[in-house]
């Protein structure tokens, strides 16, 4: 959305967003590329009301030409407040796909039968993979308004950076001749941080010169289930728990073999394409269109087969460091080619109306 709302107005467009939460990481990259964050001062969960008046208010001020809404619930409230904005377009944008909906609450499963239930009243919806838009078509999402946007990566951000690869390693108290292997991802179920542990259980049975890092947060007590089997499986000494970061090129650049473990909803999977662009080979399972963004240069394996992922990352890992190096340089220049920003502006600018 970031690099969206950046490129748009690079392209001479009036952008404005405006966010649930104040004080995001990229609320100071938005306003440096001049594009204006408006708070919406939500206090919770269950401010509903007050909250509701404030987006009313703010979009009777405003008057978008284009309101382009992110995810169920606000997709659901540009629609449900479209009455108040004549002339104005209402573009969904579909971030998933085939959501397991029985690891969440009663409120996320009431969301999207909301969400399919006005799906045809938007004029477009974008979705950001085809596995996503497959997905919404077969829920009910009227299939000719439905269009393939894939996101778009900054490759002049995600690149190799040697410096921050050896603040990360020593950090984390890495040998020269270590090698690391990745999941950066939240802790949340769809990710399946468990089969991505139960493949590093394996792999460290047979081998200590590698070390596993996971990047990411989530809900306490999920975390806590994960570390627990992670004990369970005896990685104390060789499973590194990074949290969440910021400096994400350094993370990548420190990671020598990058995995993603989606067990279901992947859509267009940024942190596969972020790591390609950092010249890292990825092992992805079969999830959304985490096949067709790694195409020859990666491996794919079925989702929950942990004994397969640890089969393809022992492969990379036995790989000389000169052609696991060239695999990685094909990582990259796959991503500048096929998943530009560029690409991305212009796609999003003809689907919004704006071209």
């Amino acid at each position: 959305m970031v690099v969206l709302a950046k490129g748009l107005a690079r392209r001479g467009h009036a952008v404005a967003v405006a966010v649930f939460f104040g004080g995001g990481a990229y609320e100071a990259e938005l306003a440096e590329a001049g594009v204006r964050v408006i708070d919406l001062g939500k206090k919770g969960r269950w401010d509903i009301l007050p909250f509701l008046i404030r987006l009313m208010r703010l979009l009777r001020k405003e008057r978008p030409a284009v309101m382009h809404s992110y995810l169920g619930v606000p997709n659901i409230l540009a629609t449900l407040l479209k009455p108040l904005l004549p002339g104005t377009r209402i573009i969904w944008g579909v971030r998933a796909s085939n959501v397991d909906l029985s690891h969440y609450d009663w409120l996320s499963r009431l969301a999207y039968a909301l969400e399919r239930r006005l799906a045809r009243f938007p004029d477009r919806v974008i979705a950001n993979s085809y596995a996503g838009k497959r997905h919404a078509a077969a829920n009910g999402f009227p299939e000719g308004k439905l269009v393939v946007i894939p996101n778009g990566i900054n490759t002049e951000y995600f690149r190799f950076d040697p410096e921050g690869r050896q603040q990360a390693r020593t950090e984390w108290g890495l040998g020269e001749d270590e090698i690391l292997v990745g999941l950066v991802a939240r802790l949340d179920p769809m990710k399946d941080h468990p089969t991505f542990l139960e493949a590093a259980g394996r792999i460290a049975r047979e081998r200590h010169d590698v070390r596993f890092v996971c990047v990411g947060d989530g809900s306490p007590d999920y975390v806590e289930r994960v570390k627990q089997r992670a004990v369970a499986l005896g990685l104390t000494g060789q499973l590194i728990w990074a949290g969440a970061r910021d400096n994400m090129p350094s993370i990548y650049s420190a990671v020598d073999i990058a995995t993603s473990t989606s067990a279901f909803g992947e859509g267009f999977s940024n942190t596969i394409a972020e790591a390609m662009a950092c010249g890292v080979p990825c092992v992805v399972t079969d999830v959304g269109d985490s096949a067709q963004i790694v195409g020859d240069t990666g491996s794919v394996v079925a989702p929950g087969d942990h004994s397969a992922l640890a089969a393809v990352i022992q492969h990379l890992i036995s790989l000389p460091p000169k052609e696991r190096g060239a695999l990685g340089e094909m990582c990259r220049a796959r991503i500048v080619s096929e998943f530009s920003m560029d690409t991305l502006v212009q796609r999003t600018e003809h689907a919004l109306g704006l071209a």
